[in-house]
């Protein structure tokens, strides 16, 4: 059988962790999680990953520039 891995981006802003608790779990099969570098810090990316775990998904890393004024463009 044949799988696609439906990825979505988390943790880029605060907000996120509390507004899609429990709304992407049914839907995607792996995260990445912004590494606090354009978006995200140390708190959120906690909160994120438990998330992940307990959605039992695959967990990568969103590194970006240290530019969260232009979001890393």
């Amino acid at each position: 059988m044949k799988r696609i891995d439906l990825n979505c981006d988390m943790g880029e802003v605060r907000s996120d962790c509390r507004r899609h608790a429990g709304s992407v779990d049914a839907f995607v099969t792996s995260v990445n999680i912004a590494c606090g570098g354009h978006a995200g810090d140390e708190q959120t990316m906690k909160t994120t990953i438990e998330q992940a775990v307990r959605w039992k998904v695959a967990i990568g890393a969103h590194p970006g520039y240290a530019d969260r004024a232009n979001f890393g463009d």
